[in-house]
């Protein structure tokens, strides 16, 4: 491992065992009679499709994988993974075929996709999951269109509804629980309106993490678990309330990103650093390049705000971090060496830099600075 890693200078580890205990703790978490399906659209949040799909096609506790375009589910498929695969997002029309293809179940919430699909010559059933609409104004439609497509699909003996879905709107980053409330009681209506009249489907969801965690009557009988696969907490609200509720509960951050020193140098007090002068110096100060920028996902806005870890130290980063470099302080931290490890999100010694860390730093969310690490640099897989 320490071969591989030495050949690159910016990469990004995953922890196959917090992964694994993710799993774990989610499985016994949800309720017994509900599949279990992580969600690892956008490059897996940004930890790596292939790696992060690989680590749980083997897991017998993972039921489903869930994503959000073709293209990550067809990739899998060429990879050899066989698990029932849903598409989250939406498809083009003329690529629904291919989707047929590889034995890829959709969420629909257009007539013209369903028309689409019914169209394609195929022996085997396309299943099909319609999005209900309960408040998030976003994907998805409402009770009469819902009735309607349902009824297209029956009219089709290759097209197969088998389940209903929604997605919680205000859920994460609230302690008011009447939205979500609301959208629930939305959905059961709208699901005992659509079984009155015959349009039946035996899969039922509308859990994601925060819901998991927060709402146990949102399991029904399959669960969408995304950013907490990742040992990262939809929000603060949601790690104080299951807290609260189930001191026991832990998830463990899977992703540690870093780079290494790639020239040391030292300039005199009063010098500028980088691009528009933003810092300049009080003393002599010695500084670590480190090739790493905003093309790979650190942000601009880091910017004489954030540090890195260098020997178990925390290092300010000075100046603006341009495309592909940015510069840290280590005037205090000593026995700094060329390509020594330098991490920009993880653990090093006692020190730890976060990815809520990272996103409070540019004013975001933890899910934005993952899922922007650039999906070109190398994904290593680790046992911590």
């Amino acid at each position: 491992m320490k071969i591989f890693m030495d050949k690159n200078i910016n990469w990004v580890e995953i922890d196959r065992r917090a992964l694994a205990g993710n799993v774990r703790s989610f499985r016994r978490l949800l309720d017994p009679q509900a599949r279990f399906m992580p969600v690892i659209k956008s490059n897996a949040y940004g930890h790596g499709l292939p790696e992060v799909a690989s680590l749980l096609a083997g897991s017998k506790q993972v039921d489903w994988l869930g994503l959000n375009s073709l293209d990550e589910a067809v990739a899998l498929r060429k990879l050899g993974i066989r698990k029932p695969l849903l598409l989250l997002g939406y498809v083009p029309l003329g690529r629904l075929a291919e989707a047929a293809r590889n034995d890829i179940r959709l969420t629909v919430y257009n007539r013209e996709t369903v028309q689409a699909l019914a169209k394609i010559k195929t022996k085997k059933k396309i299943l099909l999951h319609i999005k209900l609409e309960t408040g998030t104004n976003r994907q998805g439609i409402g009770l009469d269109e819902a009735i309607n497509l349902a009824g297209l699909v029956k009219e089709h003996p290759h097209l197969f509804l088998e389940g209903y879905s929604t997605h919680f709107a205000n859920i994460e980053d609230t302690t008011d629980r009447s939205y979500p409330d609301g959208q629930k009681e939305n959905y059961r209506n709208m699901i005992a309106r659509l079984e009155k009249l015959g349009h039946s489907a035996p899969v039922n969801h509308v859990a994601c993490t925060a819901a998991a965690l927060i709402f146990p009557d949102t399991h029904k009988n399959l669960a969408r678990i995304g950013i907490g696969l990742y040992g990262l907490w939809p929000s603060r609200e949601t790690m104080l309330a299951v807290r609260d509720r189930d001191p026991g509960f832990s998830l463990a951050p899977v992703l540690a990103w870093k780079t290494r020193v790639a020239q040391i140098k030292t300039v005199p007090s009063g010098s500028f650093i980088g691009y528009g002068c933003t810092y300049r110096t009080t003393r002599k100060t010695r500084l670590a390049v480190l090739p790493v920028g905003y093309y790979d996902g650190y942000d601009r806005r880091l910017s004489n705000t954030a540090h890195v870890l260098i020997k178990g130290k925390r290092a300010p980063i000075r100046g603006r971090v341009c495309m592909n470099l940015c510069l840290a302080d280590i005037t205090d931290i000593p026995g700094v060496k060329l390509e020594d490890e330098a991490v920009l999100l993880g653990r090093q010694d006692k020190e730890h830099i976060s990815a809520e860390q990272l996103a409070s730093w540019i004013g975001t969310i933890n899910y934005e600075v993952v899922t922007r690490i650039n999906p070109l640099l190398p994904r290593v897989i680790v046992n911590k």
